[in-house]
């Protein structure tokens, strides 16, 4: 997995941020390793090695540099090199705060602990205990020094139950412990100024970096036609790149409300936790924002693929930096996109709403403000959804879909496409567009396509010249074989070009 060292040269001399995050620069002399876009001196060639990962860096016993922050770079693209398998591992493993055995983690797979244990060594290099000590190690500096969390709660909020064992593992990665580094002054005054918002009820601030391009705005409204009175809100601004979302969650028994903030001069987001003992969910909290967000994605081999179709070059050169809207939880969003068959986006919104407003707890957020909670599986076990506005039809269907899923026969642990889709249409009342919408948003997979939406069709049809022509699912299909493993991108940039023709109805 070592990256090209031509590539990583010229892009580390000239601190090109689309290579952040996309590889480590190691320097034997010093023993540290930093992100390509480090302001220090840029060491000589014969004294740098290159790693893909951060992980991988200090494996090598390389520590990470305190200047720039290996721990608030983007989210390693070279992830996708590997298997399909350990890719499902590692979001496995980020998804709970605490570590999981290589036996409990493979069983999720369907594989064996040797097995799995194999496909580590083979497509990284490293055993799956490494890479979580690593990344929860680099995650815990940034609590360190982006909140005054107290340094066991952070190392609770990282995934050790053990304070020592926190501070071995801290100590043996950074060469100092987690008290030292939260003691730099330097760190403390940031700690200060990050903390200081004036707000009555102090947040815990973390910040999400991505690789540029990358659309806010288009982002924003996105969500803002979908979002649930109670639940969410997008708050406008003047400038639409400063626009901000507002959510609230329940992870691990814990509830708050996040709102996050875009710093495009800093190329990240600013998110904002409110809610006491909201600590101990920070890091699967920081997944699922990163998957909302789609953070990771590497925007300019999305774009550099997809740019040899003529008409998705022109919505890529009107909307550059293209984001694929994930959703916050799977169940959440597949109920959703049952409610939305076959109507509008306005409507199936309402209907949510309703559900959400009928069965969904409150809670008093920041300022006394009261919030929803979209309810869970098990809260709709019971729930009859004949008096929300929908069908009798429709209502079995998310009778059917409950039950499904509370008996685990509806797998939202990282299935693979082909796999939730046959779960999905096998269910009554749900076809094929209902199953490969959920899996673009509610489980971001890039690869998912819609082919009978009408959004597609009509924009597809336009295309042709052909007054209102639409195409056919099959012709659909046919066009985007070009597009793999791109398909759900191809798909939101087919609905962003409908906005050419406003008589044109947007997808759901």
């Amino acid at each position: 997995m070592r990256p090209d060292p031509e590539l990583c040269h010229s892009a580390r001399l000239a601190r090109d941020k689309r290579f952040d995050g996309r590889f480590y620069t190691a320097v034997k002399t010093t023993g540290i390793f930093c992100r390509p876009i480090c302001p220090a001196r840029p060491p000589l060639e014969k004294n740098v090695e290159y790693f893909s990962t951060a992980a991988e860096a200090a494996a090598a016993g390389y520590r990470p540099c305190l200047r720039c922050r290996p721990d608030a770079a983007p989210g390693s693209p070279a992830w996708g090199l590997v298997s399909t398998t350990v890719q499902r591992a590692l979001k496995l493993m980020r998804a709970e705060r605490e570590a999981q055995s290589v036996e409990q983690l493979a069983e999720r797979l369907g594989i064996t602990g040797r097995y799995l244990r194999k496909l580590f060594a083979e497509h990284i290099g490293l055993s799956p205990l490494q890479v979580w000590q690593t990344e929860r190690a680099l995650f815990a500096f940034g609590l360190l020094r982006d909140t005054q969390m107290p340094v066991g709660e952070i190392a609770f909020a990282a995934g050790f139950n053990s304070v020592r064992r926190f501070n071995g593992v801290f100590k043996d990665i950074y060469q100092r412990t987690p008290s030292a580094i939260r003691q730099d002054s330097k760190v403390r005054r940031e700690v200060s100024e990050s903390t200081s918002s004036g707000e009555d009820a102090k947040p815990i601030r973390i910040y999400l970096s991505y690789r540029p391009p990358f659309h806010w705005a288009a982002l924003l409204d996105f969500f803002a036609v979908r979002t649930l009175p109670g639940v969410e809100q997008v708050i406008a601004a003047e400038d639409p790149e400063r626009g901000e979302y507002l959510r609230s969650f329940q992870l691990s028994g814990q509830r708050g409300v996040l709102r996050v903030a875009h710093e495009p001069d800093k190329g990240r987001l600013r998110v904002s936790i409110f809610g006491e003992g909201c600590g101990a969910v920070v890091y699967p909290l920081r997944e699922k924002l990163r998957r909302l967000f789609d953070l990771d994605a590497d925007s300019e081999e999305i774009t550099g693929h997809l740019n040899a179709d003529p008409l998705l070059k022109k919505v890529l050169r009107a909307s550059p930096g293209v984001r694929l809207p994930g959703a916050w939880d799977p169940f959440e969003y597949t109920l959703r996109a049952i409610l939305g068959q076959q109507i509008s986006v306005a409507a199936a919104t309402t209907i949510a709403g309703r559900v959400a407003s009928g069965f969904g707890e409150t809670f008093s957020g920041p300022e006394g403000e009261l919030f929803l909670l979209f309810p869970t599986a098990e809260q709709l076990r019971d729930a009859d959804f004949s008096d929300i506005g929908v069908t009798r039809t429709r209502a079995q269907t998310l009778r059917t879909f409950v039950a499904a899923t509370l008996d685990g026969e509806i797998d939202f642990d990282e299935p693979d496409l082909e796999t939730f889709c046959a779960q999905m249409v096998a269910l009554p009342g749900i076809g094929d567009w209902t199953a490969h919408y959920t899996a673009m948003r509610g489980l971001s997979m890039p690869d998912a396509f819609p082919a009978s939406d009408l959004g597609i069709l009509i924009a597809l049809g336009k295309e042709q010249g052909a007054g209102e022509h639409k195409a056919t699912p099959r012709q659909a299909l046919v066009r985007a074989e070009s597009w793999r493993p791109w398909r759900a991108y191809a798909a939101l940039l087919l609905w962003q070009s409908l906005k050419l023709n406003p008589k044109k109805r947007p997808s759901k």
